[in-house]
């Protein structure tokens, strides 16, 4: 329980961070740090019980759709991807204020009528680690063979205000398919983030892939989802991520979208990171298709890019679409568009030698780091659009394992 003396410093803390006053905040905090001892902190490990391999448990159950009130502004992110958080703090007090933080910005009272569909609070399991996740399931699912799409979250993200940015619980409903929210802990990165940049993440049978894709896995089996018709999307950390899952599970995900993303293989290292980032270097060059196309898959892929994002460098969209191009893709489709009172874009589209859409790219005109048409509940959206979330149940569903529509 948080004391009355801790929660006046937490009030002062966050006056003090939104004022831009981030090192006396941190002073204030650490001050009271030895009210912490004692406390589980989020790098304890989990004592819920024996955890077995590939295990996938229900925390809650919530019947409406939640979307939370905006919280204050995060601590700015270095180039989005990284932020202050990764100041010198214990992890459980990070934890707790953010999550007071967080708890601060809600409304006092929810004037929102329910909404059909069950969103559930749930946590998986596996050798190579345990990740949290909410799980949309329309009100339309009667035990059918439904579509599943994972759904990736941003730095300083989580799967309530993802699911509420991309408004993608909605379109669930309408278009009856269920949606995955895996959750990233601070403990695995300060920032919330992906690892998408390291290593061992890069690949299939380890790291955050393995988890992802066994989460993935057990979601289909538990509630006998097809499995020819799975997808995987992500905004900025996290489609760097749904690029990777696509890149080692080739045989699981049916198409990828991407969303102010990264390349598969794009960087090994923080300062890799970085350079990709700003479009210029790490191991794949500056925009160069040629070294981009070492990694290659024939997942079908839409991606989506701002032309002014200043936190992941637009090149990167190219860098991406070059490890999706297959071999036997054919000429493409080039169509202007403009939405209303919003973004003009440019959208390039491939095929297969059957005629096929394999490879759909949009160029959005004026747009930076934000997921496009995305609802201002949620975090780092642009509502001027076009839909990203329609665009790409529109491509999914025209795409399945084994080559079907």
């Amino acid at each position: 329980m948080i004391s009355a003396t801790m929660t006046k410093r937490m009030e002062e803390a966050t006056r003090l961070t939104r004022a831009g006053k981030l090192n006396e905040a941190m002073a204030l905090l650490q001050g009271a740090m030895p009210e912490m001892k004692g406390e589980e902190t989020p790098d304890s490990p989990y004592q819920g019980g024996n955890t077995f391999d590939g295990t996938c448990q229900v925390i809650d159950e919530d019947v409406t759709i939640s979307k939370p009130g905006p919280e204050p502004e995060p601590a700015e992110p270095i180039a989005g991807v990284f932020s202050a958080s990764d100041i010198k703090m214990p992890a459980g007090w990070r934890e707790k204020w953010m999550t007071f933080r967080g708890n601060l910005a809600q409304p006092e009272h929810t004037t929102e009528e329910p909404k059909p569909g069950a969103f559930t609070a749930g946590r998986f399991s596996n050798p190579v680690g345990t990740r949290d996740y909410k799980l949309y399931i329309p009100s339309g699912y009667h035990g059918q063979a439904l579509p599943l799409v994972v759904m990736l979250h941003g730095c300083t993200q989580n799967p309530d205000d993802f699911a509420s940015g991309t408004d993608m619980n909605r379109l669930a409903e309408e278009q009856l398919c269920c949606v995955l929210y895996p959750a990233q802990p601070m403990s695995a990165n300060s920032s919330k983030c992906w690892n998408w940049f390291k290593a061992e993440d890069q690949q299939r049978e380890g790291g955050e892939p393995a988890i992802l894709a066994g989460m993935t896995q057990q979601i289909i089996d538990t509630h006998g989802l097809d499995e020819s018709r799975v997808y995987v999307a992500g905004l900025s950390a996290g489609a760097a991520m749904a690029t990777t899952l696509a890149m080692t599970y080739p045989d699981l995900f049916a198409a990828v979208g991407v969303h102010s993303g990264l390349p598969h293989g794009a960087a090994q290292s923080l300062p890799d990171a970085l350079g990709a980032m700003q479009g210029g270097t790490g191991p794949l060059g500056g925009g160069n298709k040629a070294k981009g196309a070492r990694w290659a898959s024939d997942v079908p892929a839409i991606i989506f890019h701002g032309d002014r994002d200043t936190t992941v460098h637009p090149s990167n969209a190219d860098r991406i679409a070059a490890q999706f191009s297959v071999s036997r893709q054919t000429g493409a489709t080039v169509e202007q568009g403009q939405e209303a009172n919003g973004h003009a874009y440019t959208r390039t589209t491939y095929h297969d030698a059957a005629g096929k859409p394999h490879l759909e790219q949009w160029r959005i005109k004026g747009a930076g780091h934000a997921w496009a048409g995305g609802s201002a509940q949620g975090s780092y959206t642009d509502p001027k659009g076009p839909d990203a979330s329609q665009a790409m149940l529109r491509f999914f569903s025209e795409h399945r394992q084994g080559g079907g529509g």
